[in-house]
């Protein structure tokens, strides 16, 4: 008899292959034609079942490809941003990396698009979460006198808005480095004392 802990970790590697298979079809053959037909074929599973098995719903399925996305950007940005020292860094490798990110992901990119282009009722609580994070770092770089005073939900909210109204560009070939000096300066601008 299996334990639980390698039971678990096969559930979750599993999920994980689903999901990351769901992005793939989502980027090269968009909403409509990611089935669970496709998303077999891409993952190699023998049958849908698998994937009914794990998720009880598409739209449960969907949600778990926003939490993979997030988590795979997480992990992508986490080096940078632990790399940089006060407000003003984080806030610059913040936005670096997650442009970084954009431009080496285009399928993250774009299956979370088509995600929200049907109006799938996902993502909201990272959103909301990813603003949260900037908010906090705003108010310590507030504290700390490097960062004038503004309301760092709304100066979040239009951080996070300015990097996704540039995804599509840069998955397009928008020079990720111009682009990121180009929000780095914006939002230098925009922030200091």
């Amino acid at each position: 008899m299996q334990s639980s802990a390698p039971r678990r970790a096969a559930t979750e590697a599993r999920k994980a292959q689903i999901a990351s298979a769901t992005i793939a079809v989502l980027a090269r053959r968009g909403y409509a034609e990611t089935t669970f037909e496709a998303i077999c074929e891409q993952a190699g599973l023998s049958s849908k079942r698998l994937i009914s098995y794990h998720f009880s719903s598409k739209d449960q399925l969907f949600e778990a490809v926003v939490r993979q996305v997030v988590e795979d950007a997480a992990a992508f940005m986490r080096p940078a941003l632990d790399a940089a020292s006060g407000a003003r860094a984080q806030l610059e490798a913040f936005i670096r990396a997650n442009i970084a990110f954009i431009a080496a992901h285009p399928e993250h990119v774009r299956a979370v698009q088509q995600i929200a282009f049907n109006q799938v009722p996902v993502g909201d609580e990272e959103q909301d979460a990813a603003v949260a994070r900037l908010a906090a770092l705003f108010a310590e770089g507030q504290r700390a006198g490097a960062f004038r005073e503004f309301d760092g939900v709304l100066m979040g909210t239009t951080l996070r808005a300015s990097i996704d109204g540039v995804a599509d560009r840069l998955v397009k070939g928008l020079d990720p480095d111009r682009c990121a000096d180009e929000l780095v300066e914006i939002f230098d601008r925009a922030t200091r004392a």
